[in-house]
């Protein structure tokens, strides 16, 4: 009988990505008496690992407060994990096109631990323009991005990412039932719209990208400001073209779009 994963668990291994997950928060910069009762260690445990984790340059000590914040390591790991996402790679041609055509943010999200997080985000050109932040877990069902990946997931994984008690951004945030139903809707149309369901004055409207498997790996979204993102501007101008360029690139990763009509008729 084989094992649950969880089983060959190191607790000193796990304690490290516990100290290094402090940080990824709003804190900067967090010293030993803190984390000691963030993470309910002993202070010499947390001074050893913080000791171990710094001789390997993923945490440094300001030496002027002995306060401890993320190394250059850190940074560097995540660069080797971006650059190494197909995804990425074959996303940022088709993103930068989008964005000079329509002048609004793109950009590229994965579901990651129950959220969407954008992982690469071309700006548009404007003085007024939404700032998607890089690396920044978003909720799922009040996003575009988010719901169109919950879109296409399966029921019994959808039972596990939407929880009955849904927390609300704003008035516009659905609850799960009403929710459902969207889901259903964007499946049939190809794309996901949040019209302040999120943050009140920010619209988008995201599709799907799919890979050689034909699962969904991703979500191309394109986000502005209400005033500029209207209705009938996402339907008869973002939305087509969101549409195409998320196809653009489910194409570049292998999706066969021929095969999918014909699996379709």
């Amino acid at each position: 009988m084989r094992r649950e994963k969880s089983n060959y668990i190191i607790q000193s291994v796990s304690h490290s990505l516990d100290v290094l997950e402090q940080f990824f928060g709003e804190a900067d910069e967090l010293g030993v008496t803190e984390l000691s009762k963030r993470l309910k260690l002993h202070k010499n445990n947390v001074f050893r690992l913080l000791a171990t984790l710094e001789s390997r340059g993923y945490i440094e000590q300001n030496r002027a407060t002995e306060n401890y914040r993320l190394g250059i390591r850190c940074l560097q790991l995540g660069q080797s994990y971006v650059q190494h996402m197909g995804l990425l790679h074959q996303a940022r041609p088709i993103i930068a096109d989008l964005v000079r055509q329509v002048r609004e943010t793109t950009y590229i999200a994965v579901l990651r631990r129950e959220a969407v997080v954008p992982i690469e985000v071309v700006e548009a050109d404007r003085p007024v323009r939404i700032v998607s932040p890089l690396g920044e877990a978003l909720p799922l069902h009040c996003t575009a991005a988010g719901k169109a990946l919950l879109a296409f997931e399966p029921d019994d994984a959808l039972r596990t990412l939407l929880p009955d008690g849904l927390p609300r951004f704003t008035e516009r945030t659905a609850d799960r039932p009403a929710l459902v139903q969207q889901l259903r809707s964007v499946a049939a149309a190809g794309y996901a719209v949040d019209t302040g369901e999120h943050l009140e004055d920010v619209r988008a409207v995201a599709a799907p990208v799919r890979d050689y498997t034909r699962t969904v790996v991703g979500t191309l979204a394109v986000v502005g400001p209400a005033y500029r993102l209207s209705p009938e501007r996402i339907e008869k101008e973002l939305a087509p073209l969101v549409v195409k360029a998320g196809r653009e690139l489910s194409s570049r990763l292998g999706f066969d779009l021929g095969r999918r009509a014909s699996a379709a008729d």
